[in-house]
């Protein structure tokens, strides 16, 4: 998951080096953006029913194999068309990986499912977190690319120490995992869950990816700052997920969502309002904190609803949240494009308000009222 982090990140924060390398407009760079969800997308969609049936070893290393090509093909890429091929390998590799993780941590939880996911996601934020502090800290020293390229060895190392990981079995000797998708379909809690992950997903893409690009237009600040300000963001979401998975482990899920959306709603106020570096620090380290119950919340309930056969139903429901990622992002560099990048604020807002509703709504079908 740490290496998963890395991943999803890097794009957004090299995205003013490689626009500057590749002279690349904001509606380039959204459909840029929009590739490593679709290659993240297609990860999660195989993963879950080849896990079932397989099991996880193979999946680990050659979605290993994968990121670590990516990593060095963006690190080195001098044609748009190369990039797009190293970011879809990234998405690709990734996807398993989030999938495959997160599936693992249920499948050896008897309990807690949500609190050890927090905990899981806690090494996602290390990974987000480090490689935007890495490149603001380095940035007189090295090149973009030499880091990223860094990243890439250290991709390969992880995959041959998963070579020697003892992993759980696979759940479906003989059946076919795909027989279990139907059933998911005609599942409305399910379904509700896929969906808030549609717009919990593209919420956290486009925060990501556009905040950098948002800080320096928005509040006239050097690249530097703005990967900073990036990190606190994550930071927010990091100490969140800790303190999830280890104070309010006991705590109603219920009770975590209502404070998650209250967060939300705070950091967004914050960063609407801000005029100055610190106070949009503030916002960006709320927000964070909000937005971090939600996937481990949300896979929680779905590990729970369906015990023997986790990875095909991780993979449904993760499927959808990636397409939302994808669709959002694509949409926020239209909007960017023609209304400006102040209205990253409002496309955050309305994806807010949308969270609270479903998120209530699959409570009270789970029946969880206190």
């Amino acid at each position: 998951m740490l290496i998963f982090g890395i991943g999803l990140i890097t794009l957004g924060s090299v995205a003013p080096d490689l626009k500057e390398k590749l002279s690349l407009d904001a509606l380039t760079s959204g459909t840029l953006f929009s590739i490593l969800p679709i290659g993240i997308l297609a990860g999660s969609l195989i993963f879950g029913p080849i896990a079932d049936r397989y099991g996880y070893r193979i999946l680990m290393v050659t979605s290993s194999v994968l990121m670590a090509f990516g990593f060095e093909g963006v690190s080195f890429a001098t044609t748009i068309g190369s990039l797009k091929i190293c970011i879809f390998f990234i998405g690709l590799g990734g996807g398993v990986i989030n999938g495959a993780t997160n599936a693992m941590v249920t499948d050896i939880s008897d309990t807690g499912k949500g609190a050890n996911l927090s905990l899981l996601g806690v090494f996602f934020g290390i990974g987000a977190l480090g490689m935007p502090l890495i490149l603001g800290l380095l940035e007189n020293s090295f090149t973009y690319s030499t880091i990223v390229g860094a990243i890439g060895v250290l991709v390969i190392v992880a995959g041959i120490f998963f070579i020697f990981v003892k992993f759980p079995p696979a759940k479906l000797s003989h059946d076919s995992p795909f027989k279990g998708i139907s059933v998911l379909f005609r599942d409305k809690v399910i379904l509700l869950i896929a969906f808030f992950l549609f717009f919990q997903s593209s919420f956290e893409g486009i925060l990501n990816n556009w905040t950098t690009t948002w800080l320096i237009d928005h509040l006239s600040l050097s690249q530097n700052m703005a990967l900073y300000g990036l990190s606190t963001y994550v930071a927010g979401m990091v100490i969140m997920r800790l303190i999830i998975g280890s104070f309010l482990r006991n705590v109603s899920p219920r009770k975590i969502l209502l404070t998650s959306f209250a967060l939300m709603i705070t950091g967004l106020i914050f960063l609407r309002t801000c005029t100055a570096f610190f106070p949009a620090l503030s916002g960006l380290l709320i927000l964070g904190a909000g937005l971090a119950g939600g996937f481990p919340i949300m896979l929680g309930f779905t590990g729970d609803l369906y015990k023997d056969l986790s990875g095909t139903a991780f993979s449904f429901v993760l499927a959808v949240g990636l397409t939302g990622n994808m669709m959002i992002n694509y949409l926020m560099g239209i909007i960017s494009q023609k209304f400006g990048i102040v209205h990253l604020i409002t496309v955050a807002f309305g994806e807010s308000v949308i969270l609270i509703i479903i998120g209530l709504s699959i409570l009270n079908k789970l029946k969880i009222y206190k």
